[in-house]
């Protein structure tokens, strides 16, 4: 998504807050720096729908150092930092970089390295070489601080199941907006590793995904919102933000044939197992 395409997004109407959840759930992907409002009223709005920590997700330096910032503000943030696969694919790795990374990562306030990973839809073959460098870079350093490591996985499954087996996953692994199928939910699951779906999960085209939902096992099934991308249906293509995930946290209770409060207060518990909180 271009720079132009986020400003189109963001400059149309938010939607309507859905009815409240019965039972806290976290977001546990979003970018609070992308989707532009005021970080303390768009926390506000999410705990008003029962959405009670929002982990935010640096993609730069700059991003991730604001994470780190925002977390320690506020105790319903949780911070992840990385330099992202498409920065990386573009040079953005260097060992200085590298090392700032690591060093916020240590920070109390951050609970994940991420996100990291492999895109071979945006970055060309020419950049994947330093892409695939920096995914090893970034689990090396969510071992060592012993951070949860929060995946980007974009049409690279094969590539990211091979990397993280060559360096050996770190205690906790969270695939951000999965979307394999059900052969590799499983293959995840049965690594112990975390699955979170964000709206996307409800686009009509997306039967393989519902699949994999209903297939995920309840203790290792997260949500989120990737805002202020992935807005679910009925709202796709207006701004995400985090007080939209009862839409998203519906749809998947229905594909799990669970009971709504049940499976928020397991998502909830998932992601304080995944953050190590």
């Amino acid at each position: 998504m271009t720079r132009a395409d986020r400003t189109d997004r963001l400059a149309q109407e938010a939607p309507p807050a859905p009815e409240p959840l019965g039972v806290p759930v976290l977001d546990s992907h979003c970018h609070l720096d992308i989707v532009g409002t005021d970080v303390g009223e768009q926390l506000a709005a999410a705990r008003a729908v029962g959405v009670h920590v929002v982990v935010q997700v640096g993609v730069d330096v700059a991003s991730s150092q604001l994470s780190a910032e925002v977390a320690e503000q506020y105790d319903d943030v949780w911070a992840a930092v990385a330099l992202h696969p498409n920065e990386a694919g573009a040079g953005a790795a260097t060992p200085d970089a590298l090392a700032e990374i690591e060093r916020l990562a240590a920070l109390p306030q951050v609970k994940a390295v991420g996100e990291t990973g492999l895109d071979h839809y945006r970055t060309p073959p020419q950049g994947r070489g330093q892409q695939e460098q920096s995914f090893r870079a970034h689990i090396d350093i969510a071992k060592r601080t012993d951070t949860a490591l929060v995946i980007h996985d974009r049409d690279a499954h094969d590539d990211v199941l091979r990397v993280l087996e060559e360096e050996g996953a770190p205690d906790r692994v969270v695939f951000h907006c999965f979307s394999g199928d059900v052969a590799m939910a499983r293959h995840c699951a049965e690594r112990g590793w975390f699955l979170s779906f964000a709206g996307n999960v409800t686009f009509k085209s997306a039967q393989e995904l519902r699949d994999a939902a209903a297939a995920t096992p309840r203790d290792l099934l997260l949500v989120e919102t990737d805002a202020p991308f992935l807005t679910p249906v009925p709202w796709r293509g207006r701004p995400n933000a985090s007080y939209l995930i009862p839409v998203t946290m519906r749809a998947l209770a229905e594909l799990q044939g669970a009971d709504l409060d049940g499976l928020c207060d397991a998502v909830m518990n998932n992601g304080r197992r995944a953050f190590a909180l």
